[in-house]
């Protein structure tokens, strides 16, 4: 688990495909070396959570990841009690006349581990990566049970006591802002905005992402998106919706980018009626105008 400098994190993560600047290194090096949570924020599609996955393959440890949506709770996120066994051993200390107590069925046979105390309490021989994906699609009162871990490395879980972690999980949020965060939350992270990635990276990634695609068509590809995302979309296309483009052209044996192979493959980046509509009307602007009927 142990990593040298912020060069070695982008080289590992390099020799994996996943390309970082020297920001985001830096976030991930201290992330490790500092043992403190990281949160990172950026528009969607820009690779938050492929940092997570990457990182996790660049140290060679487990990913455990924690889905986040509305209605997130203990029970699925941090531990619960097995109901049904602790109903059958009632049922089984009945038939024998053994009378039991509350701190025979709450025990750690009992005990059903969710993802963070699964990460908390990791008996490999090294730490796992925890993923909180979509941190903002949770509520405020799910947020407020992060604290204790993110902050001391521990859990308490009433019946059983505080458990803390020998070797503490590197732990990355994500979060698209779709709400504001509690401040409390960020002031127990290191924080790094994703921003889109710069021409050169993009079609760098690109090539690496789909090495079938000509030289022309990652270029014309990546320049397309980049000038599509400063039009008014309800969603500009990130890395993501780009690669899948690209790999739907390439598909199609498109060797280099028109307004005819735009228009009938837009579905890859526009993902609404509206920026569908908006990226056609935008064509002519973008540099692909219709073709002359003289």
């Amino acid at each position: 688990m142990t990593l040298a400098d912020v060069m070695e994190v982008r080289e590992r993560l390099d020799a994996l495909d996943y390309l970082v600047d020297e920001g985001l290194g830096t976030a991930l090096y201290l992330a490790v070396a500092l043992g403190q949570p990281l949160l990172l924020e950026g528009e969607p599609g820009v690779g938050k959570t492929a940092a997570a996955k990457a990182l996790a393959r660049a140290l060679d440890t487990p990913l455990i990841r924690l889905q986040c949506y509305e209605g997130l709770t203990v029970a699925e996120s941090l531990y619960e009690w097995n109901y049904q066994r602790q109903l059958l051993t009632i049922r089984l200390a009945e038939a024998g006349s053994t009378s039991l107590t509350d701190a025979d069925l709450f025990t750690e046979a009992f005990l059903q581990e969710r993802p963070i105390l699964q990460a908390l309490r990791h008996q490999g021989p090294t730490a796992p990566v925890l993923l909180i994906d979509d941190i903002d699609r949770a509520d405020d009162e799910f947020e407020a049970l992060l604290f204790e871990f993110l902050g001391e490395g521990s859990v308490t879980i009433p019946e059983l006591g505080t458990f803390t972690a020998v070797r503490r999980p590197v732990v990355v949020l994500t979060s698209n802002r779709s709400r504001e965060l509690h401040d409390a939350l960020r002031r127990r992270c290191l924080y790094h905005w994703i921003d889109f990635p710069s021409l050169e990276r993009s079609a760098e990634i690109l090539r690496r992402s789909v090495p079938a695609a000509t030289e022309s068509l990652v270029q014309s590809t990546s320049e397309f998106v980049g000038r599509a995302r400063r039009l008014d979309l309800d969603k500009a296309p990130g890395m993501a919706e780009t690669i899948d483009w690209l790999s739907a052209l390439s598909t199609l044996g498109v060797a280099e980018l028109g307004r005819s192979e735009i228009v009938r493959t837009l579905g890859a980046i526009a993902k609404t009626p509206d920026d569908r509509d908006t990226l056609q009307d935008a064509l002519a602007d973008l540099g692909y105008p219709e073709a002359s009927t003289a």
